[in-house]
């Protein structure tokens, strides 16, 4: 059995940064996304949705810094380009929105995204003893679960 630096399986370490990769990509579509409604937004809900939205790219920032960093503690690459990003995520990519409810159902749609892919993530991280990412995910649950909560409020509960 070969181990990494940190001491985990190889082969379990490859196969965590590969799910990992997959949620990169899928957070710098959700990240891209808030920087898009955050700039877009118009209305009556602009003073109030203009701040969240830049609360949240900022977290998506970091996060996409912290799932990077994690890939290469695990010993592989990071996808680092517009292309991998495209072709590897699955939260849908908006385009010129603008109004609240439509910025904030795209929001809550990636978010719902991202936590499926951070479940799976969890379940496998915790099988193959890798406390890291399984740490890292249950964070990250954590925060989007209470905003995936408000953004539904905002919207009225549907």
């Amino acid at each position: 059995m070969k181990l990494t630096t940190i001491g985990l399986e190889k082969s379990n370490s490859k196969e965590i940064s590969e799910d990992l990769n997959v949620l990169l990509a899928n957070l710098q579509v959700y990240y891209q996304n808030l920087r898009g409604v955050h700039w877009n937004i118009k209305g009556e809900q602009f003073f109030q949705l203009h701040p969240k939205f830049e609360e949240l790219y900022l977290d998506a920032q970091e996060k996409v810094d912290l799932v990077a960093e994690r890939i290469l503690t695990l010993g592989v690459t990071p996808l680092h380009t517009f292309e991998d990003y495209i072709e590897n995520a699955s939260v849908k990519v908006g385009k010129n929105v603008s109004d609240a409810a439509k910025s904030v159902q795209l929001v809550l749609d990636s978010i719902q995204e991202l936590l499926k892919i951070e479940r799976e993530i969890l379940d496998k991280s915790s099988e193959l003893n890798d406390e890291g990412t399984n740490s890292m995910m249950s964070d990250f649950i954590s925060f989007q679960e209470k905003t995936a909560w408000m953004l539904k409020a905002f919207l009225g509960g549907k």
